[in-house]
């Protein structure tokens, strides 16, 4: 079969899989069929806007559909005779009669090294846990979670500052380019996938909101790690009983200082460090915060944080 005449049925909904899907149509497998989430209300304005992908499959004139149970368009899947699925980050739970429509199966690109990091968050939970390498997996997907045979998977090493969406980014134009190597050896019969080491495995979970709120009583180095893997969402953030008031406040950066004095004082507390950043006391050592936002307003510095707000050094953090 010539690569362009492959069929492919592409699933997904968030910026990873629309990064994806990107990589795919530069490598010459524009899907015949997109399926995408529907559009949500986004915002303080709750303005409905359209995922990521159905973005990207718009863009090349890519039918798309949006079902809200993804088995109500079983009969449409069949209907383009795809020769393979290919699902990214998608929020359905696929059924087997979709999954077995193609003749070549269905492949995940899932972002992380499995069995480590299978479930709904793997990119925060390699943040979060000071993971030194994380990668791209493509695996053949089965009906228990993530738990398919390993097709192909690469690694890369992290230096320990990456972002959630940095992170995110750079697994999605990995992923993408090895699912355009991958594809027409997988056609042609090339490549044998082998099961994974379940005894390996390890499970990230779906992140709420309150998953967020910073718990000062962690060391610092932890906390760091919690702000780099839920930004921008579920967010880091903590809360300043001002008067009466109390005050929500997001931490966008910080880093871990080390001072011998670090456990003088409550955890919580605020103080000044060094050049003026703010800093808290953690369960160990001192999280300097270099920017911070309060619920409401702007992103600020905290030298200018701390010139505006002078009442706030010298609290306790909840």
């Amino acid at each position: 079969m010539e690569d362009s005449k492959i069929k492919i049925v592409f699933i997904g909904t968030p910026e990873i899989g629309a990064i994806v899907l990107e990589k795919l149509i530069e490598g010459g497998y524009a899907p015949v069929l997109v399926v995408a989430s529907p559009d949500k209300k986004v915002g303080r304005k709750q303005i409905i806007t359209p995922p990521p992908v159905k973005k990207a499959a718009q863009k090349h004139d890519i039918p798309v559909l949006q079902p809200e149970k993804i088995k109500d368009i079983t009969q449409k899947i069949q209907s383009v005779n795809p020769d393979l699925i290919v699902v990214t980050a998608s929020s359905y739970i696929i059924p087997k009669e979709i999954l077995d429509i193609p003749k070549h199966g269905s492949l995940n690109v899932h972002p992380s090294l499995l069995p480590r990091w299978r479930g709904p968050s793997p990119v925060q939970f390699t943040i979060l846990n000071g993971d030194e390498k994380a990668g791209v997996t493509i695996m053949k997907i089965s009906e228990k979670l993530d738990a398919g045979p390993i097709v192909f998977q690469k690694e890369i090493a992290l230096e320990g500052k990456e972002t959630n969406v940095q992170l995110h980014g750079k697994l999605g134009e990995l992923g993408g380019g090895l699912l355009v190597e991958v594809i027409p050896k997988w056609i042609k019969g090339e490549i044998k996938p082998e099961n994974q080491d379940e005894k390996a495995a390890t499970y990230s979970k779906i992140l709420k909101k309150e998953d967020g709120r910073i718990d000062w009583k962690k060391t610092a180095q932890d906390l760091e790690r919690q702000i780099r893997a839920f930004s921008p969402w579920p967010g880091s953030f903590t809360f300043w009983q001002r008067e009466k008031k109390q005050i929500k406040i997001e931490i966008l950066k910080a880093r871990a200082y080390e001072n011998s004095a670090a456990e003088k004082y409550p955890t919580g507390k605020t103080l000044v460090a060094p050049q003026n950043h703010l800093c808290v006391q953690t369960g160990k050592e001192f999280l300097v915060v270099e920017s911070l936002q309060m619920e409401g307003k702007k992103e600020m510095n905290s030298e200018d944080f701390i010139r505006g707000f002078s009442d706030f050094i010298g609290t306790i953090l909840q």
